[in-house]
Parts: C-alpha cells; structure tokens; sequence
C-alpha cells in the first residue's frame, strides 16, 4: 500500500470527531484494496486505484463523509441500503464511527468498486455541455478596460467562462461582487481559471 503522508497530517487537522472516523476508513480501504494508494484530490483525501480514484474521504465541522467515485455505486448502494447521494457521499453525515455500516459491509462497498473499475467501465457518464451564459455588463465593460483580461477571456473555454460568470452572479452584496469582478480581472490577464488553485491537489 502507498500512503501519503499529507493524509496523516489532514486527519490530525480535523476535529476530534472526525478522526477515528477517518482513521477507521483509511484503514478499511487499504485491507480492502491493497493496491490503493492515497493522495489529495481538491483538497480532500483519495484513494486511487491503478489510476483511477477509488473513492475518499472528508471531514468538515460538523460532519464526515465518504464516498465511492463510480457511478455503478450509487445504485448498488440505493438498492442495497436505501441510501442517495448525500452530502458528497453516500454514507451520508457522518458524526460518529457508529454511523458507519459494519467493516465487512464497508469492505463489500469497496471491493465492489475495485471490481467496477477492473471492468473498464467508465466511472462518470460525460456530461452534457451547458449552453454559454451572457457575459454582465459590469464584467463585460471591466474587459474593455483591460486588455490581458480581455484577451485571455477570449481564450478561455465556455465552461471556464461560466465559473467565473457564476462567481460573480450569485454575490448576494454589491461590495462582494465588486471585490470578484476585481479578482476575476486579475486571474484571467494571467489566464487562470477560476479553481487554478485546486488543479495541482
């Protein structure tokens, strides 16, 4: 098994209800899957298997979750548990080790995964594109401003253009939109996308 080290570290970051619940999981994945390995994927724990993510694990303030990145499991475990997605995963809130099914049932889940992506099924139906969002006026008239910003944007695929149309959008107060609008114009001249943060997790 291939650990991560940045795993230890994120369990021992998280509140103290979260963590024999993440530490319970861990384990359970890797006797379950001794070929997976850990890393952080969107700053969150994950596990991969021969390439591809198995499934990972979280833990907020409140609450902990985990989940399975196969489509196939989301049916299998409605069917077999009655659960649906929830919570970004389909254990749903965790709070409490109680919460989770037993460790043969956890072992199940994942040994069933690993045998979903040893089929070479895909793991996520390829979504269908959105239509392109119109550009706000105050955003439009800022790339008329600044010419990296507008060129850049010009370069920028529909849906990279739509993260940001929707960052700006869903600002509930004028100070928040502006303080975006400003952000956006400076990520973009340097041709970022809106979650550039994230894409090296």
């Amino acid at each position: 098994m291939a650990k991560d080290p940045r795993i230890e570290a994120y369990i021992a970051k998280s509140a103290p209800f979260a963590q024999p619940i993440l530490t319970r999981l861990r384990q359970l994945v890797h006797a379950a899957c001794p070929e997976a390995a850990e890393t952080i994927k969107w700053g969150m724990p994950s596990f991969v298997y021969r390439g591809k993510i198995l499934c990972g694990m979280a833990a907020f303030k409140a609450h902990a979750t985990f989940g399975f990145w196969h489509r196939g499991m989301e049916s299998l475990m409605a069917k077999e548990i009655g659960k649906t997605h929830d919570a970004m995963g389909l254990m749903g809130r965790l709070t409490r080790l109680q919460d989770l099914p037993g460790d043969k049932v956890l072992i199940h889940y994942i040994q069933t995964a690993q045998r979903l992506h040893d089929t070479g099924a895909p793991a996520r139906a390829k979504p269908k594109p959105k239509p392109a969002l119109p550009v706000p006026a105050d955003l439009a008239a800022a790339l008329k401003k600044s010419k990296p910003a507008a060129a850049a944007w010009a370069e920028f695929s529909p849906s990279a253009r739509r993260e940001y149309i929707e960052w700006i959008t869903e600002a509930k107060r004028a100070e928040t939109r502006a303080t975006r609008l400003a952000t956006t114009l400076e990520w973009v001249a340097a041709g970022k996308p809106r979650n550039w943060k994230y894409q090296n997790c």
